[in-house]
């Protein structure tokens, strides 16, 4: 398997079927006379940024922290819980378990539920 091509920006989605954004980011462990293992993957505007340029990354981490959904660090997921990796990579873990939604969240509950005209519940 291509770790890169196979993982690294493909659509994530969560043990119901829902996208929770793109792989952005691959942990893995350096050892000793073995090859890397891979730990994690990472979903996340920083880690994303950190790909560009390290001080793009602590630019997102601040605007984040002022006026996001304050959520300052990009979410991992442990590699054990892939468990397909195709078209999508695909998790045994639940979005709303998660911090993989803030953003969505951030913006139903601060920017959707205050447009006049909509039924709560109707975004």
């Amino acid at each position: 398997m291509d770790i890169i091509r196979d993982v690294l920006d493909n659509q994530l989605v969560d043990c119901k079927e829902r996208k929770i954004g793109k792989v952005d980011g691959i942990v893995m462990e350096l050892r000793d006379k073995e090859p890397p293992r891979l730990i994690y993957i990472e979903v996340g505007m920083p880690t994303l940024a950190r790909r560009l340029h390290p001080r793009l990354a602590r630019w997102v981490t601040a605007i984040q922290s002022k006026w996001g959904a304050k959520r300052n660090e990009s979410l991992r997921i442990p590699f054990s819980k892939v468990h397909d990796i195709g078209i999508d990579v695909k998790v045994d873990v639940e979005a709303e378990a998660t911090s993989a939604l803030a953003y969505e969240q951030w913006v139903s509950e601060h920017i959707i539920k205050r447009i006049p005209g909509l039924e709560h519940g109707e975004s």
